[in-house]
């Protein structure tokens, strides 16, 4: 596999807190390589609003939020929200006071392609706002790190052929991201295809508590369309295949002339036994393989971790030689998104039939 330059594999997003001042004044910039970036993320459906302005299509979590208040905390929504598609001008002069290198946002498919496919034509009014906000970014002297899919589906093909439980998905996704390419390559040097598959995937089809809003009825979402036994995996497998996709495209057709890089984001805990007993220990281990090893493994060695496949059978979906070959190494860099440690537990398997990704890692996890 080719590799850049340390550089920029090291060249990391980090939004830094700074709780004591007494302790930490001698913890500065200088404590950290030369090119390491400090940054703030965002992503679309959180803060942009104009959820029906500017020619934008529906997204799944625009009917989620609108469909199923309830499981949103406060029973908000996305319609308005931090109304940066209206006041980006300020927000990114905002960042670049805060004295931070980088700005990572992610574009939302639906305000590109409304209907989701080509078919549906491209919004011009989208790409416009898009070239604006990559051009403000730029020129107060931030870097632009690009999220191609921070979770909000065009509702379009959810409707068409439920979204990422179709192998349709692919091509679908691969013509959106080389719109991207085109219109916005020429000064989007950092390209992300993903924002955190294992919690789009696990919460929006095993849970139920995220858009699209999939799970069994039993689960903590109580769904009413759903198996949380079987479709997080399938989501998982369609997204791997589309994520490796894209990137043999930016490869092939746009790296060499745009000079830019592309990878994808995990999300993971870090997970410890909660006593000394062996099974303990392979609980974490367990746990630690559905969560990271899940995404990461097939990016690595082009097949899911070897607890997955034995334990569980016919609910993972198999790749094709072709496709792990297509798979392995897909990536220039990887994000990591890392939010908290967590002790785990043995919890053997029980005969029950209600199974999920959520119970599969046979794992009870504490704080």
């Amino acid at each position: 596999m080719k590799m850049f330059s340390i550089r920029y594999i090291l060249l990391l997003i980090v939004f830094v807190a700074l709780f004591d001042h007494g302790t930490c004044s001698a913890f500065n910039r200088s404590s950290f390589p030369d090119g390491f970036a400090f940054g703030v993320a965002t992503s679309a459906y959180q803060y942009e609003g104009a959820a029906r302005e500017g020619g934008k299509g529906p997204s799944i979590w625009d009917t989620f939020t609108h469909s199923q208040p309830d499981k949103i905390l406060d029973k908000s929504n996305g319609d308005v929200t931090e109304d940066f598609y209206h006041r980006y001008k300020e927000d990114i002069k905002n960042v670049k006071k805060m004295g931070m290198d980088a700005f990572r946002f992610s574009i939302s498919w639906p305000r590109i392609l409304p209907n989701g496919s080509l078919n549906g034509g491209i919004n011009k009014e989208g790409v416009d706002f898009y070239n604006n906000l990559i051009n403000e970014v730029v020129a107060n002297g931030l870097q632009p790190f690009v999220t191609l899919f921070h979770w909000d589906l065009p509702q379009a093909l959810e409707d068409k052929y439920l979204g990422f439980l179709s192998a349709l998905f692919t091509e679908d996704y691969v013509n959106y991201v080389e719109v991207c390419f085109k219109e916005f390559g020429d000064r989007v040097k950092h390209w992300i295809t993903f924002n955190e598959p294992v919690i789009f995937c696990s919460m929006g089809y095993a849970s139920g508590t995220t858009a699209p809003g999939r799970c069994s009825p039993w689960e903590v979402g109580k769904c009413n369309v759903g198996n949380s036994a079987s479709e997080s995996y399938i989501c998982g497998h369609n997204l791997l295949l589309a994520h490796s996709a894209a990137v043999k495209l930016y490869k092939e057709k746009y790296q060499g002339v745009q000079k830019g890089i592309i990878g994808i984001t995990h999300a993971t805990h870090w997970f410890l036994p909660h006593s000394s007993s062996k099974a303990d220990a392979a609980a974490a281990k367990h746990s630690l393989e559905f969560m990271y090893g899940w995404f990461m493994n097939p990016l690595t060695y082009g097949d899911y971790p070897k607890i997955m496949r034995i334990w569980l059978g016919n609910c993972l979906p198999k790749f094709t030689k072709e496709q792990s070959e297509l798979l392995i190494g897909s990536y220039n860099f990887i994000g990591l998104n890392y939010y908290a440690g967590y002790y785990a537990i043995n919890a053997p398997a029980s005969n029950s039939l209600k199974q999920s990704y959520n119970t599969d890692s046979r794992a009870n996890i504490t704080g």
